[in-house]
């Protein structure tokens, strides 16, 4: 029987103990929180569990074998350090740390007191992305093309992190879970409207082969969209993580070239075939998550979402972070009032690699 704390039990903390409290072979002894509001809500839905407003008498407590962290990211180094450091097996919410030196260190940390670190990328738990694996991975949609994402809705504004940080890393972790190949290059742009903070982004991730991944992440739509396009050579898939039903749809589309001169004279012949909707498995992601949490520390086995997932994700999301900051505008300029407007100038966007040295950026 594994004995689990809890640091956090604020917006996404209550399904973390809930998980956690349903596994066979765990039982959830302490749950932290500063907030009296969050203390009198574990004290209501799980009156056998002990409470607290120190963490240290979670990641310290010698009662307790593994800590999960479910807290703001710039507190995710501290507690996963101190929680390490006394011989725990971390569960940390996304993203891993704000930096990837930090993410380093925990992972040289984990490795030495051979403890395992995993990072909650839920949404590689879920049965859409899942199947979508499949797909990929048994060559259904051919050698891969694009990763095109669009995850926007009105809030939730944070105050800590900008959208990039708040939303991106669901995305990024799925992307680095499908392609499987070190990106080379990340392109972001983006706007701070209300609180400082960028809540509009565009980002575009360059990968080796020609494969292109971009994603809108967005505080400020009316609507909340939830849908990726993913295409192949051969196939081409749409995932609408909103539908109840039929949340991934393979489309038998595309366009073949028959010679290489077509290329030149764009003779290209356009394949329409068939859309179907494969059996998309509907266990709550999180259910699978923790249980394979479990199995890990157990079995001693690396998880797909381990510390080095964790540090893939953070440096990317630097990386974007980087290109916002040094993105210059392109101003229109008017030689006299009855002469149109001139032709914009290219804005230079500056891109940043995702390759450290040793453990900054270096700007592309």
């Amino acid at each position: 029987m594994l004995k689990l704390g809890v640091v956090g039990y604020g917006y996404w903390g209550p399904n973390i103990v809930r998980n956690f409290a349903n596994q066979a072979g765990c039982e959830v002894v302490t749950v932290c929180d500063k907030s009296p509001k969050a203390i009198a809500q574990v004290r209501r839905r799980h009156p056998g569990v002990h409470t607290t407003d120190n963490p240290d008498d979670v990641t310290t407590s010698p009662g307790i074998d593994a800590v999960a962290i479910v807290t703001p990211v710039s507190t995710h180094y501290e507690l996963a350090k101190r929680a390490l450091e006394n011989g725990k097996h971390v569960f940390v919410e996304k993203p891993l740390t704000a930096t990837s030196a930090q993410a380093e260190e925990l992972i040289e940390l984990a490795d030495r007191k051979r403890l395992t670190l995993m990072v909650d990328h839920t949404f590689l738990f879920c049965g859409a992305v899942r199947k979508i694996k499949e797909l990929v991975d048994d060559g259904v949609l051919g050698p891969l093309y694009y990763y095109d994402s669009m995850r926007v809705n009105l809030g939730l504004f944070q105050h800590d992190v900008n959208v990039v940080w708040d939303l991106a890393p669901h995305d990024l972790s799925i992307i680095d879970y499908l392609i499987g190949r070190r990106p080379e290059g990340v392109v972001a742009t983006g706007g701070a409207h209300l609180n400082g903070f960028a809540d509009v982004a565009y980002i575009t991730v360059y990968f080796p082969k020609n494969i292109i991944a971009h994603i809108n992440v967005n505080w400020l739509s009316p609507v909340k969209v939830r849908t990726t396009l993913v295409g192949g050579q051969r196939k081409m898939l749409v995932w609408n993580d909103l539908e109840p039903a039929e949340k991934i749809k393979v489309y038998d589309k595309g366009v073949e070239v028959g010679t290489r001169q077509g290329v030149y004279d764009l003779l290209m012949s356009y394949r329409s075939g068939d859309i179907w909707a494969p059996r998309v498995d509907q266990t709550e992601a999180l259910e699978l998550e923790t249980r394979y949490f479990l199995e890990c520390v157990a079995s001693q086995t690396t998880p797909i979402n381990d510390g080095h997932a964790g540090l893939r994700v953070v440096r990317m999301l630097e990386a974007a972070d980087q290109s916002l900051k040094r993105r210059r505008d392109a101003r229109l300029r008017r030689r006299t009032p009855a002469v149109a407007v001139l032709p914009p100038v290219a804005p230079a966007i500056v891109g940043a690699s995702v390759e450290p040295a040793p453990s900054q950026f270096v700007a592309a």
